[in-house]
């Protein structure tokens, strides 16, 4: 290698003018070997020819230099003091972020710095001042580094292919004084706590990995050197030593962050218990250089950065670089807009834009149907922080710059949240204050930016905030540490304790009301003695403390109560007087749990019996709930009520509006309710912290689309059991008992507001679920659950321009169980883009059809007709795949339908499944209040449930006779299903196992020796554990249901499959046929080109 100021082997920059003559330090350097046959096979370089190599000139290289010989790439982005300076690029990047700060300065600064190079070249600056390869000042003040750098000529020997294969990246740290005396490479020492100390990274034979920064050993490489081993794991930030995390008692009290106290972080594990994790080991004050980890080389040929993963040149990615995807603040402090070009030019994991042609590939399930990360930009705090999709997820990924650009993509712009689910690791800390924004009240979260250890930046309104000095506090170490080691930086969700001025009054016990109907309809079902059976087995599991409080009402044609007095038996208290409902005592009617279970329990099961002989045929529910209501009005809580039949008597009584000679024509009356009085009541409970839950078990029509205000309007849920019976529907007996188990111990919050704050340009414009809008932006929620999910809709109100992420921040302020206040916090951070096939190769399908799904429902409820309801959804499809086709393609317009080769590819199929769902589906007999539940089951179910209801999974059970891997995912499609296979379809409510007329004796005998239970046969026990895996992570329970061909219930399994042609609906492909010609009307120029068009 010649050129000026280098010898072979080695490379000295030359200086440029400038007026800055000394650097402190170099801190990190990736070097990396790539052979020119290597290049030359992935493309980068044509054959026989050598690579461009612009940096020649700059570097002091002849531009004759051969490509074996010369540097194919040096490139580098450089945050030093908050100013950026921007290198060449050449080929492909390869990209470490490491987080610096300095003990001089204590500022934070960001490091990228990027080299291909065919021989091991060692990189020494000796003036700089314009020159784009800016290096860090590191704080300290080493001027003789560049002085003499004449002196620091050790020899570097270039590596052959084979070393190049098997080399392992080693981290060193090479004091300055070291480097500038000249001892070179040989006799480098290993130094942690040197603050005067520069690291660089090079290569040596394999030893170990280089992880980070924490040491663990010194070992001898093969030749002779010492090796500084690191413990193997990549952090997401680098600044400082990991916290040591020791788990605790789970009855261990959590206890302040302030110094000097201690820190602590509680764990939440199996939904039960918290537990206390104690965190420490920050780098003391002195030492605040850390050890170098910038990337790894192992035989696997898999380079890992700090933040991201990248593909070794030889080999072909299935990642391609995209134009414009990440662009940066123009207005970002320090002049980070330089970084907008080098950004775009960057490769963060995006899948390539191939497309496909919907109207000709069948098999859309062979390219996954696994959610994508998308990777953010390494200008957030800590990119590496994901909130869980199956919490919090936004139908863009990424979201558009413009709002031009949203409305060209036709795209809906959403959010989904499932605000309180179960999380096994959730993170609750209890701290005496709540750092939060002081403009916007964002709380603290890993997308936020931190200029320094004294402040940090609102990734919401974008405002600069003060950084408290307890925030940096670590009793570990007796000192300050690094602020992106606490958990609010480390997780997207975090829970926190909440301070006295999170409180308007003590918070609230947890108290449960049960209004059961004791009709003699009621007593015929022998729903009673599910109910009491499982209430006996969840009695001491219900959540709450010493404080919890019970009540019970019957309603029949009058209000039942029962006033508990010390141990005895409690009084029956009947009030026929139901169209003006009072309370007949003061005290007694609401009794303590844990002083009086053994009282209650007794009660509990003479309930059966209590009614057995009960004739009443009528039902006075809203007097009864009225009267639940009042009697809880001061404390809040819940009330759980079973129904059996319509209410006919008082307050809220309703008539039969079920027509059964309408059931199969195209337009459904009465999907609205009667009367509001039931959503008034909602409104009062909501108003009193009173959430309803009702659990309907009816053989005849209940006119549940009006019942059903009373959940609707206070945070609550229906259950649906049709045709229910104790010794006739064993099936809705079993999913009875389960999902009521469920339903009593789960976790619960009691009154809780949720709060959705999100980028400044973006507003929020509707809610669906069951909740109450108390503003714009704020839903008063007076139960919270882990089971109910909510989604709104976005609106575009100003151009992102200069942002390079949007976020989304929901809040949920509530009372635990336990009694003391909480607030559950979620952060989703996602990338701004410009470029068009970005966005619509990035959309969330999963999430846009539960959003489109609740919007549908909504329309419904409002009054719109199922008709409209169901084009709505069509039209939805018509204009994003109209938007598509026109945007990046030239094609004849009759006979192709592209889509990327993403999840928007499955759009038509899911609102295909909407369409044919018993909630939208016309044409076919179907209950009134069955379509009401289906309806309500969207309303509020979490996107799991609704992805299974819309299209299920169907595998093939033959499978597991000669496999134990699980079978893969087969089309809804008779055509994938033979005459001698057993099949498993799991709809989310329900499984179904369909066995085909010649199934083989042998699979018959050892999957169905007796009842659908695991046998003693390697065949059965695969088969049980695959199921065990699908509802694994189910919050409600499927029943199994075993279907033979020949069944009179074969249509339960023979419906479900969606790509097929029903009696009233189309078959997948005549559906994208209707589609490719609504596509044709509404668009606005037909072209006559060839199919065979150039993706963008």
């Amino acid at each position: 290698m010649v050129g000026k100021g280098t010898e072979r082997g080695k490379l000295i920059l030359p200086p440029r003018s400038g007026k800055r003559e000394k650097y402190d330090c170099i801190y990190g350097i990736i070097q990396q070997y790539y052979s020119h046959a290597n290049l030359i096979q992935k493309g980068v370089f044509p054959e026989k020819k050598d690579p461009p190599n612009p940096t020649a000139s700059y570097l002091g290289l002849q531009q004759s230099t051969p490509a074996s010989q010369s540097i194919f790439a040096c490139c580098g982005v450089v945050l030093r003091g908050g100013e950026l300076r921007q290198g060449v690029l050449v080929g492909e990047t390869v990209s470490s972020q490491i987080r610096l700060r300095s003990s001089g300065t204590n500022t934070d600064h960001h490091l990228a710095y990027h080299m291909h190079a065919a021989y091991g070249l060692t990189v020494f600056r000796e003036q700089m001042a314009e020159n784009p390869l800016n290096f860090v000042d590191y704080g300290t003040n080493n001027q003789e580094l560049w002085e003499h750098h004449a002196d620091a000529n050790a020899s570097v020997t270039a590596l052959n292919n084979q070393s190049i294969q098997n080399s392992s990246w080693t981290t060193k740290m090479l004091p300055a004084n070291d480097l500038i005396s000249g001892q070179g490479f040989d006799n480098v020492q290993s130094s942690l706590h040197d603050s005067s100390a520069a690291a660089l990274t090079y290569n040596y034979p394999p030893s170990c990995s280089m992880t980070h920064h924490r040491m663990n050993s010194v070992q001898n490489n093969s030749s002779g050197q010492n090796d500084t081993t690191f413990q193997p794991q990549l952090l997401s930030n680098f600044s400082a030593v990991p916290f040591s995390s020791t788990v605790f008692p789970v009855d261990a009290t959590p206890i302040s962050v302030v110094p000097p106290q201690s820190y602590s972080s509680l764990t939440d594990q199996d939904n039960k218990s918290d537990s206390v994790v104690s965190c420490g080991y920050y780098l003391p004050p002195t030492s605040m250089q850390p050890l170098t980890s910038v990337a790894y080389r192992n035989n696997t040929k898999n380079e890992i950065g700090l933040h991201h993963s990248f593909p070794v040149l030889n080999k072909h990615s299935q990642s391609q670089l995209s134009n414009d995807h990440y662009q940066m603040n123009g207005n970002y402090p320090g002049g980070m807009g330089n970084l907008q070009q080098e950004f775009a030019r960057m490769n963060y994991g995006m899948q390539s834009t191939r497309y496909v042609d919907l109207m000709q590939e069948r098999d859309l399930l062979k390219y996954g149907t696994d959610d994508e990360e998308i990777a953010l930009p390494p200008t957030v705090c800590n990119p590496d922080a994901r909130c869980s999709p199956s919490i919090f997820r936004c139908t863009l990924s990424s979201v558009p710059q413009t709002q031009e650009l949203l409305k060209k993509s036709r795209l809906p712009f959403g959010l989904t949240l499932q605000p309180f689910k179960d999380i096994k690791n959730l993170n609750i800390i209890q701290t005496s204050s709540i750092l939060r924004c002081r403009y916007c009240r964002t709380y603290i979260n890993p997308y936020i930016y931190l200029p320094d250890s004294r402040h940090w930046k609102c990734n919401i309104c974008y405002r600069v905030n003060d950084l408290p000095d307890d925030f940096n506090w670590d009793p570990a170490t007796k000192s300050f540490g690094e602020p992106t080691h606490r958990p609010e930086i480390k997780n997207a969700t975090i829970e926190f304790i909440a301070p006295s001025e999170y409180m308007l009054r003590p918070p609230q016990p947890a108290v449960y009301v049960f209004v059961m109907d004791i009709s003699q309809d009621a007593i015929e079902t022998g729903y009673l003695y599910t109910f009491v059976e499982q209430l006996l087995i969840a009695l001491e599991q219900l959540p709450g403390n010493e404080h919890t409080m019970l009540g019970f009402i019957g309603a029949d044609s009058a209000v039942h109560f029962f006033q508990f007095q010390g141990k005895s038996r409690p009084q029956q208290l009947i009030v026929e007087e139901y169209s003006d409902i009072f309370l007949p005592v003061n005290c007694g009617l609401l009794v303590n749990l844990r002083k009086n279970i053994d009282v209650i329990r007794s009660f509990i099961q003479s309930l059966p019996t209590l009614f057995e002989s009960n004739s009443s045929t009528s039902c006075c529910l809203g007097a009864a709930l009225t009267a639940a209501r009042e009697l809880i009005a001061d404390i809040g809580g819940r009330i759980t009520v079973f129904l059996t039949i319509i209410p006919d008597l008082g307050p809220g009584a309703l008539r039969s509006r079920e027509n059964p000679n309408q059931q199969a024509v195209s337009e459904v009356p009465n999907l609205c309710p009667t009367n509001d009085y039931y959503k008034r009541l909602a409104l009062e409970c909501t108003g009193h912290q009173i959430a309803v839950d009702l659990f309907l078990m009816n053989n005849r029509y209940s006119d549940l689309s009006t019942l059903a205000d009373m959940s609707k309007f206070s945070t609550g849920c229906v259950f649906h059991f049709p045709n229910y019976h104790i010794n006739h529907a064993p099936i809705q007996v079993k999913r009875f008992q389960k999902q009521l188990n469920r339903y009593l111990v789960r976790k619960i919050g009691f009154e809780a507001v949720l709060r959705i704050r999100c980028t400044k340009g973006l507003s929020l414009h509707t809610f669906y679920g069951n909740f109450f809008v108390r503003s714009t932006d704020l839903l008063a929620m007076a139960n919270v659950n882990p089971d109910s999910a909510i989604a709104v809709q976005v609106q575009m109100e100003e151009n992102l321009i200069g942002i390079n992420t949007a976020c989304f921040q929901a809040a949920v302020l509530y009372t635990s169980s336990r009694g003391d206040r909480r607030i559950r916090i979620h952060t989703l951070c996602l990338p701004v883009t410009k470029d068009l096939s970005t966005i619509f190769s990035q959309f969330d399908v999963k999430c846009a059809i539960s959003l489109l799904s609740k919007m549908a429902v909504e329309r419904t409820f409002m009054g719109a007709s199922l008709t409209d309801s169901r084009e709505a959804m069509v039209n939805t499809v018509v204009d994003v795949f109209g938007a598509y086709n026109s945007a990046v393609s030239r094609m004849d317009r009759t006979s192709c339908m592209l889509s990327p080769v993403t999840s928007i590819r499955l759009l038509p199929l899911y609102v295909l499944g909407m369409l044919k769902h018993r909630a939208f589906i016309a044409g076919q007999s179907i209950r009134l209040d069955s379509r009401v539940a289906a309806l309500l089951l969207f309303r509020s179910a979490s996107l799991e449930v609704i992805d299974l209801e819309l299209y299920p999974a169907l595998y093939e059970l033959n499978h597991f006779v000669e496999n134990e891997t699980d079978p893969p995912r087969l089309h809804l499609s008779f055509e994938h299903i033979n005459r001698n296979g057993v099949y498993l379809l799991d709809t989310g409510s329900y499984v179904y196992v369909y066995i085909s007329s010649n199934v083989e004796a042998s699979i018959i005998k050892r999957l169905f020796g007796g009842p659908f239970e695991a046998l003693d046969n390697p065949f059965s026990n695969r088969v049980h554990n695959f199921l065990r895996k699908l509802s694994i992570y189910r919050s409600v329970f499927a029943p199994v249901i075993l279907i033979r061909e020949d069944s009179p219930v074969r249509s339960l399994f023979s419906g479900r499959l969606i790509d097929d042609r029903t009696e009233s609906s189309h078959s997948y492909v005549e559906f994208l046929n209707h589609i490719r010609q609504e596509m044709q009307k509404t668009s606005p120029i037909s072209l006559k080109h060839d199919c065979t068009t150039e993706f963008p």
